[in-house]
């Protein structure tokens, strides 16, 4: 073999003979234990950054590793490749999104095949491909047969100069990124799928995952189960009622007014005779307010003139409107009671509405309402019958009254919303929906399926190109015209079922080969970022559920295992320019100051030799311009560099500190690794182990061989922490280092621990592995050897060292035999020179043993 490490040959060389050998191809074998591993597939953004780096080397490692074990292996990839990006870029850069998107994909696919992550590219998806997205738009039509989709006026965000709907993204300073135009919240038709349907399984069913309790929390937060009172509130002079949505019944008889969402139907009907109401509701709806911005908002709001009747005490109750109620939550109007509620009581001293306290601690201490809510439960007061029962009896007590008097019911509520899936851009699935001249709508039939998106288009940067041609909607069905639906799916529907088309991905004719899809679901492991936690998991764990209903799958849940990395970090540079704005800087062009004692005192840039500021760590990013570019450091060290450093830098679920110091040092360990194989073969021929005829010193390193083994199988198997497994080889390769052959044995024991070495080592860098298993005279490649066993045998010690302290404090070693007495170790401890020194002329009171560790010895 060579002497020296020359990553770029050997990287090139054991790629070329997995392809050539097809080796991460994989088929359905019944016979065999599969393994499904997955890392959440990438947005094809023109080029890998270390997050994606990191993500699909933990799948890689996890997955050789289980290859390792025996187990039948499938680890694909694809991309998620429709979204507003591909549009965005295409505008600057003057070309069609789809061209944009390819011509990434192209690139990155070569970027994770230099990076040797082990896939099967027989199965790569593109979602913006028509032969996937047309069982997506065929699944959508068996939906909407079985009544799980239906459409609804929904709000969007709407540019009146570019008369466009914006997404999110695109209202900057609630103006239009493009027109400048103050933005408009109008309201379009849009489609939704009934996720509600399904919200008791989507929450009793997370406890069949084995995934973190971070993630599972969030899930159940989102969904929000709630049990509470459904209630009605009569409209004085009027049939009408409002209805409301409480999870403190208890406190009804301190409602004091009731706040509608600017939305509510009632609002629109009162503003008719109020211009002021009308501009106010106006003002309301041109203004988005997420659900997470409402307890820190200004909190507005007007009297509609309306007034209410509570439905237990008849009293009247004013009517207002208010901007902290959203109409996308419940029933667009909330019973408002001050005394319990903080927003309620902010709103109520802000516009001098009563507060009226019902509820009273339980231990009689002093509150004031009208200086600050009381929100926990307690014992009624001021409640007429209800007066002196605890929150909780009077839950019931007042369900049961509300139920007996008709204006309410105990009821089930959850937090979660239907999923809207339109979306009014170009560049997504088109929705497979016709609307008919006579009003009606109508699913596309498979036959006419995919409703294909045309690609060579121009982007104006206003209009999705299919809406701009009212030609490409046209059709016909039954002899009258029709117009296609224009608006896109959501890309969470993309991604929501991608997982489950990697089992049969070139299948033409349905949307899965359930044969294959039971065989690989559930997803073994899953691996991607906690960003993704709510939406994109919900969404597919939803859409599995469809499918299984469908009759396409038999599990309940898409993915067994879930792992969440952490980002990838590291630190900051900029400088303050006018305006408020930061220019920032990557780190390899500054230069860092220190003092003799290793403390960071300033940075500078190299260029100018002017100082900058130091910004502290974050996420890498674009933005921060402190990013680390992977494929320059493929180009410099390697690939299995690169690998190994992800690897080691952090535990996975953690943040990793990006240090081009640590890069280099896992280079070094490389090479070192890489000659002291070298040398060892430079000796000649390795003779057979004989572990019967070893000694003592050779039983050591024999035993430190596979307590490694033991310690890395079980460090990526239970723990996954692959950062101590990498330790747990670097220690035995250091002791190896250290070790002196003077014999036979001992060029065999050291031949023992450098195959294992490797062996361990191959999930992680899979190249060298490979390169140096062949030099060990393997003919079959490294990812088809066995995962190492340990021998027990060769853990047994003979001999074991005891630390002997005196009242504490360590003063001497001493061993035995490994199956010595309590008696012969007290004897030995006692006996020992300095021992004795330290307790000549003191009494020993007693010598505690404990067996493996340590001699205790309280001397008075």
């Amino acid at each position: 073999m060579e002497e020296l490490y020359h990553p770029k040959k050997i990287e090139t060389a054991a790629q070329q003979y997995w392809t050539d050998n097809d080796s991460f191809k994989v088929t359905e074998d019944p016979g065999k234990e599969k393994f499904y591993c997955l890392s959440m597939f990438p947005y094809p953004s023109g080029k890998l950054h270390m997050g994606h780096v990191r993500n699909y080397t933990i799948g890689d490692v996890i997955s050789r590793y289980q290859r390792m074990l025996g187990k039948n292996v499938l680890q694909p990839m694809g991309w998620d490749a429709f979204g507003l990006p591909a549009e965005n870029a295409a505008i600057k850069n003057n070309v069609p999104p789809a061209k944009w998107t390819y011509e990434n994909i192209a690139y990155m696919k070569n970027q994770l095949k230099l990076l040797g992550f082990g896939y099967d590219w027989n199965r790569e998806v593109a979602t913006c491909k028509p032969e996937y997205y047309k069982w997506e738009q065929w699944f959508f039509t068996r939906l909407y047969e079985k009544g799980l989709v239906y459409k609804k006026m929904a709000t969007v965000n709407w540019d009146p100069v570019d008369e466009t709907v914006l997404a999110n993204e695109q209202v900057i300073d609630g103006k239009g990124w493009r027109s400048g135009a103050p933005v408009e919240r109008r309201e379009i038709p849009q489609w939704f799928v009934k996720i509600t349907d399904y919200a008791e399984q989507l929450l009793t069913d997370l406890d069949k995952l084995e995934w973190p309790e971070q993630v599972k929390t969030m899930q159940r937060n989102w969904i929000g189960r709630s049990e509470g009172v459904e209630l009605t509130f009569s409209l004085k002079g009027s049939d009408a009622r409002i209805q409301v949505y409480t999870t403190r019944p208890d406190t009804l008889m301190g409602a004091t007014y009731i706040a509608l969402a600017p939305q509510h139907p009632l609002a629109e009907m009162a503003a008719k005779d109020s211009k002021s109401l009308t501009e106010f509701l106006q003002e309301c709806k041109n203004n988005k307010v997420a659900e997470a911005e409402i307890a820190t908002m200004e909190k507005r709001g007007m009297d509609t003139g309306l007034v209410a009747l509570h439905p237990l005490s008849g009293e009247e109750v004013p009517v207002w409107v208010a901007n902290f109620v959203l109409i996308d939550y419940g029933s667009g109007a909330v019973m408002s009671v001050p005394a319990h509620d903080t927003r309620d009581h902010e709103f109520a001293l802000k516009f001098g509405l009563p507060i009226k306290q019902v509820i009273a601690p339980i231990d009689d201490q002093d509150i004031d309402v009208q200086e600050e809510a009381y929100t926990l439960k307690g014992i009624l007061v001021n409640s007429g019958e209800f007066t002196g029962m605890t929150s909780e009896e009077a839950f019931d007590a007042i369900a049961e009254k509300l139920t007996a008097v008709d204006h309410g019911y105990k009821t089930i509520n959850y937090r979660l919303r239907d999923w809207g899936v339109s979306r009014q851009r170009y560049w997504g699935a088109p929705i497979p929906m016709l609307n008919l001249e006579d009003g009606s709508e109508r699913p596309v039939a498979l036959q006419d399926l995919p409703v294909e998106l045309p690609e060579d288009v121009e982007m104006d940067g206003v209009k999705s190109p299919i809406k701009a041609d009212p030609e490409w909607a046209k059709r016909t069905v039954d002899d009258q015209p029709a117009l296609q639906e224009t608006d896109t799916f959501d890309t969470f529907m993309e991604s929501s079922w991608y997982y489950a088309r990697y089992c049969s991905p070139q299948l033409d004719d349905a949307m899965l080969d359930k044969d294959a899809a039971n065989y690989w679901l559930p997803v073994d492991q899953y691996v991607g970022g906690i960003e993704h936690a709510i939406l994109h998991l919900l969404y597919a764990r939803f859409f599995h559920k469809l499918m299984r209903d469908e009759g396409l799958v038999e599990s309940d849940e898409p993915f067994k295992n879930l792992l969440c990395q952490g980002m990838v970090i590291a630190e900051t540079y900029y400088r303050n320019e006018d305006g408020g704005k930061k220019t920032y800087y990557n780190p390899n062009d500054v230069r860092v100051e220190m003092d003799d004692k290793g403390k960071i005192t300033g940075a500078m840039l190299i260029s100018d030799g002017q100082p900058v500021e130091i910004g502290g760590k974050e996420k890498m990013s674009k933005s921060k311009n402190n990013g680390a570019d992977p494929q320059e450091l493929i180009d410099r060290y390697g690939a299995d560099t690169v690998r190994l450093f992800t690897m080691f830098a952090s535990p996975p679920e953690q943040s990793l500190e990006w240090h081009d110091s640590g890069v280099e040092g896992m280079h070094r360990f490389l090479r070192r690794l890489w000659k002291q194989v070298h040398s060892h073969f430079a000796g000649g021929e390795v003779p057979a182990l004989q572990p019967e005829s070893l000694g003592n010193k050779q039983k050591a390193l024999r035993r430190k061989t596979h307590e490694t083994i033991k310690k890395v199988s079980d460090d990526i198997s239970r723990r996954m922490t692959f950062n101590t497994a990498i330790a747990a080889v670097m220690e035995l390769l250091n002791n190896v280092s250290r070790y002196a052959v003077r014999e036979d044995q001992d060029r065999a024991i050291v031949h023992e621990a450098l195959e294992n070495a490797i062996l361990l080592l191959a999930p992680i860098v899979p190249h060298f592995c490979h390169s140096l298993w062949q030099e060990f005279g393997h003919s079959e490649p490294v990812i088809d050897a066995g995962w190492p066993g340990f021998d027990e045998s060769a853990l047994e010690k003979d001999e074991i060292e005891m630390v002997v302290q005196v009242n504490g404090k360590l003063r001497a070693r001493v061993s035995a035999a490994a199956e010595a007495t309590k008696e012969d170790w007290e004897r030995l401890a006692l006996e020992n020179p300095n021992v004795a020194k330290f307790t000549a002329d003191k009494k020993i009171a007693k010598v505690i043993v404990v067996p493996g560790r340590l001699i205790n010895i309280v001397a008075k």
